[in-house]
This record gives C-alpha cells, sequence and structure tokens, in this order.
C-alpha cells in the first residue's frame, strides 16, 4: 500500500479567519467539488507566505471563500497564499497509475483549471 496525492487545490488566497471556531478550513464548494474532496475529509494546507503546514478538515463554503477556523487560524493571515492537498491510500499496482485532481484558481479563488 502506498499513501498518494489525491487532490491538490493551488494556490488559493486566504480571504477570512475565525479563531473562535472549533477547526477546520472552509473552502469554496465548488473548488471542493472540482478537487473531489468531501465535506469532513483531512487536508493538508501549506502556506506559501510563511512556510506553516497544517492537518485539518475541509467544510464547504461560499463562492471565493477560504476561511482558515480554529487553532490553525494562527498559522496564517488574509491574503495569504496555500495549497490545499488531499491524499488517498491505495494497494501498490494501482499507485503507479493513479491521476490527482489538479485545481487551478485565480486571484479570486475562481476556477481556472483543472487536470
Amino acid at each position: 500500500m502506498r499513501t498518494m496525492l489525491k487532490s491538490k487545490i493551488h494556490r488559493v488566497m486566504v480571504t477570512d479567519t475565525n479563531l473562535g471556531y472549533e477547526g477546520s478550513i472552509t473552502i469554496d464548494k465548488s473548488l471542493l467539488k472540482s478537487a473531489n474532496i468531501l465535506p469532513y475529509e483531512k487536508v493538508e494546507v501549506l502556506n506559501l507566505n510563511n512556510g506553516a503546514r497544517f492537518e485539518t478538515y475541509a467544510m464547504p463554503g461560499g463562492e471565493g471563500e477560504i476561511i482558515v477556523n480554529g487553532p490553525a487560524a494562527r498559522l496564517v493571515v488574509k491574503g495569504d497564499v496555500l495549497i490545499i492537498l488531499s491524499y488517498v491510500t491505495v494497494p501498490d499496482e494501482r499507485a503507479a497509475n493513479l491521476q490527482p485532481k489538479l485545481v487551478f484558481v485565480d486571484d479570486k479563488n475562481r476556477l481556472l483549471s483543472k487536470v
């Protein structure tokens, strides 16, 4: 068995933070669908501005929303650029042929393209 990249949402911009919420990252629901990430699915978040990396779970949000909630809100500020990843564990024979969903956005977190 190997753990492989399943989905990548590339270079989204943080639109808000909510330290008071229990946790999660709120992501535009259309981006979640494009990346094949389900609500409550575990994701890894990489902050391109400060190098922080953290794991949390995805929650569907409104158009263009990228909101980091709970303790992870201390790791980002509004305007930071993130990469959001999800992984899947597959048998070795399936790993070599796995094609992750790659989602690219514009500066308003709107879908530009997906591969």
